[in-house]
């Protein structure tokens, strides 16, 4: 079964939408603006992400920027210099209730990043499970440069890159390209086209059984707030409840068989 959809205006920008063979994919279109983020875009793209999660025969999630030039350039200035105190808190909050949101999906979520990716939409970026960019891709955290700390979802950098790298990119507001961002280990594969970075990644995912994929996720996101030993517990808990469906026997057995006629 397949499903798409759109969501928004054109001055606003959209959240496209689209579901076939288990992939979910969610598009950041504003292209006139560099898919930049303004509130209203904010919660289109929540709505998206929200409605293919929920769909229970969703495998991996995609998410992407339009025409190729950008991911996201981060959030709207134009919106950002209309700001006050209670407004900004407002803003900010939405936008990270956004990746609460993405973090939160029960399966892997794949950032494609082709073009610029910069400020809230790197924090976007890593709050996806996996990122992969083409070789053109670029990335930054250039918000001291326009008055205001990085804040949000950047809290997520130094697990990803180091206190040192995530220090140099927040405090400096520089631009790394592709390669740099891939040795710092903030991206996972590089290719041609971001999609061709992701092709092997979510033919692994696909090949995979569902629920133990979901489950694994559930049990890596579990490992990031909780001591070593409470950690080991969580995954031997997490293995004795697979059982309480076949999904162990069906693809050992199927894996057994597989291998028998080799």
């Amino acid at each position: 079964m397949s499903d798409e959809g759109v969501i928004g205006t054109a001055e606003t920008g959209f959240a496209r939408w689209s579901f076939a063979d288990g992939v979910g994919r969610v598009v950041i279109d504003r292209q006139d603006k560099a898919n930049c983020l303004g509130p209203e875009l904010i919660l289109a793209l929540r709505e998206a992400v929200g409605h293919l999660s929920d769909n229970p025969d969703l495998r991996v999630m995609v998410i992407t920027g339009a025409g190729g030039r950008s991911f996201a350039a981060g959030a709207d200035l134009r919106v950002l210099v209309g700001l006050n105190p209670d407004s900004a808190r407002a803003f900010i909050t939405g936008l990270h209730r956004l990746m609460a949101d993405v973090r939160a999906v029960p399966v892997p979520v794949i950032a494609e990043v082709g073009g610029a990716c910069l400020a809230a939409a790197m924090e976007l970026a890593a709050a996806c499970d996996i990122r992969v960019a083409s070789n053109t891709a670029s990335f930054g955290m250039p918000e001291v440069r326009v008055g205001i700390p990085s804040v949000i979802e950047a809290a997520l950098l130094p697990r990803l890159i180091g206190w040192g790298r995530t220090n140099r990119l927040l405090l400096t507001g520089e631009t790394i390209d592709a390669a740099t961002a891939e040795a710092w280990g903030f991206v996972d594969a590089l290719g041609t086209s971001a999609s061709d970075a992701a092709e092997p990644i979510l033919t692994g995912i696909l090949a995979s059984a569902p629920k133990a994929v979901r489950d694994q996720k559930a049990l890596i996101q579990a490992w990031e707030d909780v001591s070593l030993p409470e950690a080991v517990q969580a995954g031997i808990d997490a293995f004795s409840d697979a059982y309480k469906t076949d999904e162990p026997q069906r693809w050992a057995s199927a894996a057994l068989s597989k291998s028998a006629k080799r």
